[in-house]
């Protein structure tokens, strides 16, 4: 059996408890971990006694409140050099967003603290977002019902992103019938239809949330994901939410984002419709394939399709729900972090 210390956050910036509830859910053989959020505490600890040691430095633009404390910085310089010199492994950690989001950020020198030490990055994968929404969402329960509809497409754009503005430019003309936003535009969703508990929303940290009606009348979820890239695959709440509420979706996502969901157990409607464009590299090609998807459901029967897929929605809800498959994808995050440690 190997041992591992993960001192959750070295500075105390960032939501450790998250972390630490994220890693309790591994079922790693012959691995344990203990942590601690508390840096004035690792006394407590014959740190000599573990194979690994990692120190977890909370690294996100909402630090930006603290990037010109000096005192700050120099002792987040002195107590990573103490750990170094203890053996611990540095990981960055900005679970809630992607590699391509983070790098932009790294870009435009927006990711605080700053400190330069080898490290790997604990980005949030595929992985991330379904541990928050499991654990935000079990036992919750909701009223879901897909038996009458409304209107065709649930279709929500918070953030402008170019990826987003070119499928909205392409779409709008099939949305005449649909529940949809577009910040950028400054289109919001009709009263009645947005989380009755939000009175200003979307206010940070209710992008989880769930509220049932838009999503029993409309027929189709088509998400706005985050990203579009080809070298990464980003899957947030955007998916889960029609996945729990069991709604068919439609999804405008990184090149082969079907396909991981897939390899993690899900299912996908291939058989019903047409998915080809999750198997379109060039992004622009990619939005036209699912203009044409989202046409062609237009022609087709949704009771017609609710009823073929009532199997396979209900497999996509339980799977979400099953904590042995989420933490077979926390597994491969820890194994990410174990490797690292071991090549140094």
């Amino acid at each position: 059996m190997q041992r591992n210390f993960i001192l959750t956050d070295v500075m105390k910036t960032g939501f450790h408890l998250d972390l630490e509830d994220f890693i309790s859910m591994h079922t790693l053989e012959n691995q344990t971990f203990d942590m601690s959020g508390e840096y004035y505490t690792l006394h407590n600890y014959n740190l000599d006694t573990y194979d690994r040691r990692f120190a977890i430095i909370d690294t996100r633009n909402d630090n930006d409140r603290i990037k010109d404390n000096v005192e700050f910085h120099a002792e987040l310089s002195r107590r990573c050099q103490l750990l170094k010199s203890q053996g611990f492994v540095f990981i960055k950690s900005t679970p809630w967003e992607s590699i391509s989001n983070i790098k932009e950020c790294e870009n435009k020198d927006i990711m605080y603290p700053k400190i330069n030490i080898e490290h790997i990055k604990w980005s949030g994968g595929v992985v991330w977002f379904w541990f928050y929404m499991y654990r935000k969402h079990l036992g919750k329960q909701y009223n879901f019902n897909h038996s009458k509809k409304y209107f065709d497409f649930f279709y929500l754009n918070k953030y402008n992103r170019s990826h987003r503005s070119k499928l909205f430019d392409h779409i709008e003309p099939l949305l005449g019938n649909s529940l949809y936003t577009n910040w950028d535009k400054g289109i919001k969703l009709p009263a009645g239809y947005e989380l009755p508990w939000a009175h200003n929303y979307p206010f940070r940290g209710m992008d989880q949330d769930i509220y049932e009606k838009p999503y029993n009348e409309t027929k189709y979820n088509l998400v706005s994901e985050t990203n579009d890239t080809n070298n990464e695959i980003f899957i947030t709440e955007k998916i889960w939410k029609p996945i729990i509420a069991q709604q068919i979706f439609v999804v405008h996502g990184n090149y082969l984002y079907l396909q991981k969901l897939r390899e993690m157990g899900f299912k996908t409607f291939g058989n019903y419709f047409n998915e080809t464009y999750d198997l379109e590299r060039n992004p622009n090609e990619r939005i036209k394939k699912i203009v044409e998807t989202c046409r062609d459901l237009l022609e087709k029967n949704w009771q017609d399709i609710y009823l073929q897929t009532q199997a396979l929605r209900q497999h996509n809800y339980n799977t979400f729900f099953d904590k042995e498959k989420l933490s077979l994808q926390i597994n491969k995050t820890l194994e990410l972090f174990l490797e690292f440690a071991d090549r140094r």
